[in-house]
Formats: structure tokens, C-alpha cells, sequence
């Protein structure tokens, strides 16, 4: 069996700094770069575009909210045209700066609220993925399960690969929990690597109720601004290995 270990990097911006980039690029297979509008700014993009083609981990675009100082986990209601446009430019910004470096975008993401926003909403997952779609139809989105997204990206023949969350919580119908819910973010690693295992060995994920829920993704996430990611990465790479599955990134994944 074939996962790609991935994760959200380039968080900072300016001179702040979100997490350990430089120890998560050296565990992943793929990194989903913030492009500039939750987090991230022309400078560390380039830099983390760079360390990343050094250590041969694939690129994608992170894309969000406008929102800075609510590091994109705010609820935003914005026009779809003028949403549709902020997605093509945070994939644009990306993509130039991967191209200078002699880098290739190899996929997009969906960060924070408005993953979710578009996770529960039919209309507003189909105005993104039309938008990724005009921009890079060979682009792979990487997205945590709904249903509103895989069927808006198959409309738009675009690439789905379900991302599996390791350290977040899931309700009924597989969306993630609210980060406002006590219990949402799962910190303790052994919880963590025994989710991880029981993903890759029975193609299960436990959602917050007790529900056994069937998931087969190609990618498991990480967040790199969470304390101590590098070191709970480490663990899950090598859980993966125990296993005897291979760390592969979705765009070498047979699709």
C-alpha cells in the first residue's frame, strides 16, 4: 500500500515564524505551502519551494481566507466571483515562484475555514473547484472527506485524493469536528499513531461518537504549526514503515 506523508508548512510570515518547516520537510513526501492570505508571504514561500525541491518533497498550493490575524480559521462570507478570483491568484502566486525554482505544483489544498465552509456546501464547493479547474485542470486537489467536494471536483474533472487528519476529530458523516469543540484537536501521540494504524491496517477512522467509519485515503496531513509536529512526525513515518506500506506523494499514486 502506497500513503503520502504531507503537511501544511510556510506558515509564517515576515518575520514570525509557525512551526519547524526545515524538520517536517525531511519526513514528508509532500508539503501544501500557504500562498500568502491565511499565513505565508513571497519570501518564505520561495524558501520553503526551494528546501523542498532540494529534499525531492512535492509542492501544492494551500489556499485560504484572507485572514491573517485569524490565521484563516475564520468564518468569511465572500462574493463566489471574487472568490473564485483569490483562489486562481493564491495557485498563481505558487506556481511562479515553483517555476522560478525549478520547482512543479503538483497539487492544491483547502485550508481551515474555508475547507470546511466548502466541505458542507455543495454550491460553494462547486464555485472552487470550476476555479482550480480553469486555472490547472491536471492539478490533484488533496481534500479531507465530503462528499460536496468530490462531486464537485469529478463535475469538473479534476483529480480527488482524500487526506486523512491524524490529529483531528471526525463527526458522523466524516467532516471534521469544529475546532470550537472540546476534543476536535487530538494531541496525545499514542491516540495519533493508533488512529494512523488502524487507518492503514483496517481502513477505519473512529469518529468522535464511537462510529467506525470506512476511509481508504492517499494521504495522511499534518499540521506544522501544531507544538511538537516534527517529533509526531517522526513517529508516524516510522509507524507507516512498521506497517510496510510506502510513503509515496499522490502524484506518483496510480489514479
Amino acid at each position: 500500500m502506497m500513503i503520502d506523508l504531507n503537511a501544511d508548512l510556510a506558515e509564517g510570515h515576515g518575520a514570525w515564524r509557525m512551526g519547524d518547516d526545515a524538520a517536517m520537510l525531511a519526513l514528508v513526501s509532500s508539503a501544501n505551502i500557504a500562498c500568502g492570505f491565511h499565513a505565508g508571504d513571497p519570501a518564505i514561500m520561495d524558501r520553503m519551494v526551494r528546501l523542498a525541491l532540494a529534499g525531492g518533497v512535492e509542492i501544492g498550493a494551500h489556499v485560504g481566507f484572507p485572514d491573517l490575524q485569524g490565521f484563516g480559521r475564520r468564518v468569511m462570507h465572500i462574493a463566489p466571483t471574487e472568490l473564485d478570483a483569490m483562489i486562481i491568484y493564491q495557485l498563481g502566486a505558487l506556481h511562479g515562484i515553483a517555476r522560478a525554482a525549478g520547482h512543479r505544483m503538483t497539487h492544491m489544498s483547502l485550508h481551515g475555514a474555508l475547507g470546511n465552509m466548502a466541505a458542507a456546501d455543495a454550491l460553494m464547493a462547486d464555485h472552487l473547484m470550476r476555479a482550480v479547474a480553469s486555472f490547472d485542470r491536471d492539478l490533484i486537489v488533496v481534500s479531507s472527506t465530503s462528499r460536496a467536494i468530490e462531486a464537485a471536483a469529478a463535475r469538473h474533472g479534476l483529480r480527488l485524493v482524500t487526506t486523512f487528519l491524524a490529529d483531528r476529530a471526525y463527526d458522523d458523516d466524516g467532516l471534521l469536528v469544529p475546532r470550537s469543540t472540546p476534543g476536535s484537536v487530538i494531541h496525545a501521540p499514542e491516540a495519533v499513531l493508533e488512529r494512523v494504524r488502524l487507518m492503514l491496517t483496517d481502513g477505519i477512522v473512529i469518529a468522535q461518537s464511537g462510529k467506525a467509519l470506512a476511509t481508504r485515503p492517499g494521504s495522511i496531513l499534518l499540521h506544522g504549526d501544531t507544538a511538537g509536529a516534527a517529533s509526531l512526525a517522526a513517529l508516524i513515518r516510522r509507524e507507516i514503515e512498521a506497517i510496510g506500506c510506502s510513503i509515496v506523494p499522490v502524484s506518483r499514486q496510480a489514479g
